[in-house]
C-alpha cells in the first residue's frame, strides 16, 4: 500500500530544505500540529502524517496484532521514511511518539539524523526509584473508564491532559480530536500508550537529541524530562515555561523556536 495515501502524508515548505517530521500522540492527529507547522516550513521541509488509525489515514490498514505495541507505530514511520526516501530528516516525537522516534531511530539511523522528543514519557506508571506519574491503580482505572465509555473519558479527560483551564477551547479540542477516533482503536492504542516501558531502549539512541518538556504537566511532570535527557547520552534538555501536555498548541511559539534552534544547530 502506497504510505502517502495510507497514511495522509503531507508536505510543506522548501523542497531543497532541512526535513522535519511532526508525529501527533494518541487520540490525535496531524491537525494539532496547525500552529507549529507554518512556521517551521518558513526553513524547513515539513512532513506531516496520520498513524494508521488516527485522523484521515486508511482505516482498513489497522491491525490489533500490528498496533498493539509501539513497534507497530515505528513501522509505520521507517516505511514512511523509506517511500519517501528521507535522508538526515529530524523526527520531532510529540508524547508517546517520542518514543515511537526512540524506536525508529535505531532502525533507520541513516534516514533520522536527529530527534526531537516533545512531552516524552518512556513510562507512565511509578515504581521505586522512577517517577511517571501515575500509579499502577491510576492506569487501571484511567483504562477501565476509558474501555467502558470513550466519549465520556474523552470529555473528562482532555482538559486535563490539555491543562490551562482558563483557555476551555484548548481542552475542547482535543475532545473533539479524541472523539473523532474510532472507540476500537482507540481502546488499543491506549493500552499501548499507558502501559509501555521503554527505559531501556532510551541508552540506544545515539543522533543528536532535544529533550522539550512543560514546567507544568500532570502527564510528564518534570521528573519524566529530566530522566530521559540522564538517560539518552548528550542530549539536551529544554523546559518551556507552559502549561498542559500540548504544547503545540498551547505555547505553539515557543515549541515552534526551540525546534528550530535545534534543527539549525546539527550539522547539514
Amino acid at each position: 500500500m502506497d504510505v502517502v495515501s495510507r497514511n495522509n502524508v503531507t508536505v510543506q515548505g522548501p523542497a531543497d530544505g532541512r526535513v522535519v517530521v511532526l508525529a501527533h500522540g494518541f487520540g490525535c492527529d496531524q491537525n494539532l500540529w496547525r500552529l507549529v507547522a507554518p512556521r517551521l516550513a518558513e526553513t524547513f521541509r515539513v512532513v506531516l502524517f496520520d498513524y494508521v488509525g488516527s485522523g484521515r489515514s486508511d482505516l482498513s490498514a489497522w491491525d490489533e496484532a500490528r498496533y498493539g505495541t509501539l513497534d507497530g507505530y515505528a513501522r509505520d514511520v521507517v516505511e514512511l521514511c523509506d517511500g519517501l526516501d528521507l535522508r538526515d530528516a529530524v523526527f520531532v516525537g510529540h508524547s508517546v511518539s517520542a518514543m515511537v522516534g526512540v524506536l525508529a531511530v535505531a532502525t533507520v539511523p541513516e534516514r533520522i539524523t536527529g530527534l526531537v522528543m516533545l512531552v516524552p514519557s518512556p513510562r507512565y506508571i511509578d515504581e521505586a526509584g522512577y517517577r511517571g506519574g501515575f500509579s499502577a491503580e491510576d492506569i487501571d482505572e484511567l483504562l477501565a473508564s476509558l474501555e467502558s465509555n470513550y466519549l465520556g473519558w474523552s470529555a473528562a479527560m482532555a482538559p486535563v491532559i490539555m491543562g490551562n483551564p482558563d483557555r476551555p477551547e484548548l481542552g475542547a479540542e482535543l475532545t473533539n480530536a479524541f472523539c473523532r477516533t474510532d472507540p476500537d482503536i482507540a481502546r488499543v492504542f491506549a493500552r499501548t500508550t499507558f502501559l509501555s516501558d521503554n527505559r531501556e531502549d532510551l541508552a540506544r539512541v545515539t543522533v543528536p537529541t532535544l529533550v522539550l518538556d512543560c514546567a507544568r504537566d500532570v502527564i510528564a511532570p518534570p521528573e519524566v524530562g529530566a530522566y530521559v535527557h540522564a538517560a539518552i547520552p548528550g542530549s539536551r534538555l529544554r523546559t518551556l515555561d507552559a502549561s498542559g501536555h500540548c504544547p503545540q498548541l498551547s505555547a505553539p511559539e515557543p515549541t515552534a523556536e526551540a525546534i528550530i534552534a535545534f534543527v539549525r544547530d546539527l550539522p547539514p
